[in-house]
């Protein structure tokens, strides 16, 4: 078949890698003009780790992995509250068998091993379903016809408004906002996390593996606002405002953001959906079952979805398949949904996180 998918995320190019091994002829269409540098850490885990051996990357996945020692934990006068080399917020137990690693690193892992067409620079704006196939109109490329379309475009899912609805009908906030970039390690961590809490506002500072970078993940808890999610400068100005009253080395991290190339703000928020099928278009990943960053699970559960979704594709026609993947990823997609709403403001506890990253069976 030919296969479209939206988004060059974790999700869009494993699936890539799956549909493009099983012979099918894979198109991957992505906005940004490249892959998208920066973001924060993340997991693959449970049953993910599986899916990453089954790709023969587990050995890249482990070579890239963080290497953190332990973490601690600030007031907002940067007063430190405690320290705990055992674990960490964003990996959980140190030495256990999941993988953290950046999210940069993971997406060109597996961009390297997808056998498709990339089409960076563009986006999809129009899709015309009819019997044999979908029409496929785009921001910059001439239409094309395809037998599916698979929306792997992340929380603000091009595709999924296009043959779904509207974003507010399937995005549920939760409260708080995000904010990341990356900046020189000015504090001189190795292989570390510090983390601050200051009222509404908090920060995480993550070491980069040659540690001559920080990761900065901001955040702080508002009722939910208007803003678009495409103006950066914009978004930049508002993150801004809410922390210019937070102490200790904020006025300096405000300052590097001003330029960060790599900025990236959104607000906390699951997609519930009580389908992810129409037809010919399926959604994947984050556009479909987004988590929240809190869960810790939405590259797990992106690398899960793809191997499910294409190996009900290599087994049956994409009526059944569609419903085979529904039927096998909803349980596991809620057990680790769940994890987002246990503790909110921490981490899950571990015992709840080791249940639903293994609640699917592959």
């Amino acid at each position: 078949m030919k296969v479209l998918i939206s988004g060059a995320g974790a999700a869009g190019s494993a699936l890539a890698f799956w549909l493009g091994r099983n012979g099918h002829e894979v198109t991957v269409v992505e906005r940004a003009p490249a892959l998208r540098p920066g973001g924060h850490a993340v997991d693959v885990r449970g049953a993910a780790v599986e899916v990453a051996a089954r790709m023969g990357i587990d050995a890249q996945i482990r070579e890239a992995r963080t290497a953190y020692r332990g973490m601690s934990m600030l007031d907002g006068d940067g007063v430190e509250v405690f320290r705990d080399t055992e674990s960490t917020y964003s990996g959980g137990r140190i030495g256990n068998d999941d993988v953290e690693l950046l999210r940069a690193d993971l997406a060109r892992i597996l961009f390297d091993r997808a056998p498709a067409e990339y089409l960076f620079g563009d986006a999809v704006t129009a899709l015309d379903e009819h019997a044999d196939g979908v029409r496929v109109e785009f921001e910059r490329a001439a239409p094309r016809e395809f037998d599916l379309v698979i929306g792997a475009d992340g929380l603000h899912s091009r595709v999924r408004a296009l043959a779904f609805g509207p974003e507010d009908e399937f995005v549920h906030l939760l409260g708080q906002y995000i904010g990341i970039y990356s900046v020189d390690n000015f504090l001189g961590l190795e292989d570390w996390q510090t983390w601050l809490r200051d009222g509404d506002t908090g920060y995480g500072l993550f070491t980069t593996r040659d540690n001559a970078r920080l990761t900065v993940f901001l955040g702080f808890e508002a009722a939910p606002f208007a803003y678009d999610h495409r103006d950066v400068e914009g978004q930049k100005r508002l993150v801004a405002e809410r922390f210019k009253d937070a102490r200790w080395e904020t006025p300096r991290l405000l300052e590097a953001m001003r330029d960060a190339p790599d900025f990236y703000f959104d607000a906390v928020a699951q997609v519930r959906m009580d389908r992810w099928t129409s037809g010919r278009v399926a959604l994947l990943g984050d556009a479909a079952y987004c988590p929240s960053p809190m869960s810790g699970q939405g590259t797990s559960l992106a690398l899960v979805g793809a191997y499910v979704l294409a190996e009900e594709l290599n087994r049956a026609d994409h009526t059944t398949a569609f419903s085979r993947y529904e039927t096998r990823m909803r349980p596991f997609v809620e057990a680790n949904q769940a994890l987002a709403l246990e503790n909110p403001g921490g981490p899950a506890p571990e015992e709840s996180v080791d249940k639903a990253k293994n609640a699917i069976a592959l």
